[in-house]
């Protein structure tokens, strides 16, 4: 069997660099001027990189239009503050989920809540595979209930948390940044603190490490930690940074 399918929707992450040397003159607001540009795959398409950067077996079901579903963010380029994020507002593919073969060892949902992937579409993967790990932005609920693994963040566990049941809690990787993950009450703090420059892309890093860790050892714990050990990693670059072996190496040299 192939090893890991993700399923889930993408876009392209623009980044436009600029000064902001003075205000306009008529309204108090940043003149920008830009400098440079840099373009990336994102969501779904951003998993698939980091998974590729230190694994192979890998495979992807996502819009085909992904191209065009922009998220641009215009950036100052000494602070790397962001001024603004102007994102495109296209009609997102849906997708026949029940065409979608499933002979890989392990299914991953990047839903970013769309619309490429229903609720009943992800219920459908849990229904029918028994390792699928999901990373949603949808309020979690009986849907995911035979979900392997749920990873959410901080704000997306206070969204859902009153519909999540003891069952469910027992299935959630909350992240918290800075501090860590939460799991089964357990805190996974990140082993050292590192400078952040840029948390964009961060939890799909996070995300793509658990993913392949796991993959390879069947041990969730240390899959929680070495996603904590990526994730530190790429949010110390500007931009949405894969991981890559090679970064990792220098990391740990």
């Amino acid at each position: 069997m192939k090893k890991i399918l993700i399923v889930g929707e993408s876009c392209l992450d623009i980044f436009v660099y600029c000064y902001a040397e003075r205000l306009c003159p008529d309204i108090p607001v940043p003149a920008l001027r830009i400098v440079k540009q840099t373009e990336n795959p994102g969501m779904a398409k951003n998993v698939e990189r980091n998974i590729q950067g230190i694994m192979d077996d890998c495979d992807i079901v996502t819009n085909s239009n992904w191209r065009t579903v922009t998220k641009t963010r215009y950036m100052d380029l000494t602070s790397n503050h962001m001024f603004i994020r102007v994102d495109t507002d296209h009609k997102m593919e849906r997708v026949d989920v029940r065409k979608i073969p499933l002979d890989y060892n392990m299914l991953a949902i990047s839903d970013y809540n769309k619309g490429f992937l229903t609720e009943e579409d992800i219920e459908y993967f849990c229904e029918h595979h028994d390792n699928v790990f999901i990373d949603t932005k949808k309020v979690l609920g009986d849907w995911v209930a035979k979900a392997k693994f749920i990873k959410i963040n901080n704000y997306e566990y206070e969204r859902s948390k009153n519909s999540i049941t003891k069952m469910l809690n027992d299935k959630v990787i909350c992240t918290k940044g800075e501090f860590g993950a939460v799991f089964r009450g357990k805190i996974y703090p990140v082993k050292e603190k590192v400078e952040v420059k840029d948390v964009s892309g961060a939890g799909d890093s996070f995300f793509a490490a658990l993913l392949v860790k796991y993959a390879e050892t069947g041990d969730i714990e240390e899959a929680i930690h070495f996603a904590n050990e990526c994730a530190s990693e790429v949010v110390k670059h500007k931009g949405v940074t894969s991981i890559t072996i090679a970064r990792l190496k220098n990391k740990n040299e």
